[in-house]
């Protein structure tokens, strides 16, 4: 799958260039990689925005340079630390027909049996890399940790296989993990009741 992005070649000259393409709502970006010279662009930020929450970073956009349409996939995307807007974004030109690596999210899905006994889930690995053609990679990975019991852990050797792609993480990397409750000391109700202070009747 692919989407079309709309793009313009911008001067890099001065620097002051860059916030007045921010002032207007336009994002500095820049594409390079196969078959392609190192181009700056501008992109709009709104529109890029959009297209980032409705198809996700590992989506293949096609962009039109010189004349010539251009697959391209998110590399690297700066942003404001504080306003959170983005300031730089890189497109890495590629090939469809050749295969490229990429993080892709984990997702949990489901209600792991450990945590209805009173465990509790806790997730350590977020992201893993995954190699494939750009247009067969994945926006997400779900992992579903229904089955999994107090003590149970799921790494990444235990993800399915995917005719579309496949993960290149260390396969023994950790994914989730169901522990059993941190025990606390226990206090009885007279230990826990406060003891109440007054005076007697005369």
């Amino acid at each position: 799958m692919s989407v079309s992005l709309e793009v313009s070649k911008r001067e890099v000259r001065p620097r002051s260039l860059r916030n007045k393409l921010r002032h207007e709502g336009k994002v500095p970006a820049i594409v390079y990689g196969y078959n392609v010279e190192s181009t700056p662009i501008a992109i709009d930020g709104q529109i890029f925005s959009k297209l980032l929450r409705e198809n996700g970073a590992n989506t293949v956009i096609t962009m039109t340079i010189d004349g010539k349409k251009v697959n391209t996939l998110v590399h690297k995307v700066q942003t404001n630390t504080f306003t959170n807007h983005f300031e730089h974004v890189e497109f890495l030109s590629v090939n469809m027909s050749e295969e490229t690596e990429v993080e892709t999210e984990i997702v949990l899905v489901g209600e792991a049996a450990g945590v209805k006994a009173g465990g509790v889930l806790a997730q350590n690995l977020y992201t893993v890399i995954v190699s494939a053609t750009p247009s067969n990679l994945p926006e997400r990975i779900e992992v579903d940790v229904t089955n999994l019991n107090l003590g149970d852990a799921i790494t990444v050797a235990d993800l399915p296989e995917n005719n579309d792609y496949k993960v290149v993480s260390d396969g023994e990397e950790q994914i989730a993990a169901v522990a059993a409750p941190t025990e606390e000391a226990e206090t009885t109700d007279e230990e826990s009741e406060p003891e109440v202070i007054g005076s007697t009747e005369e």
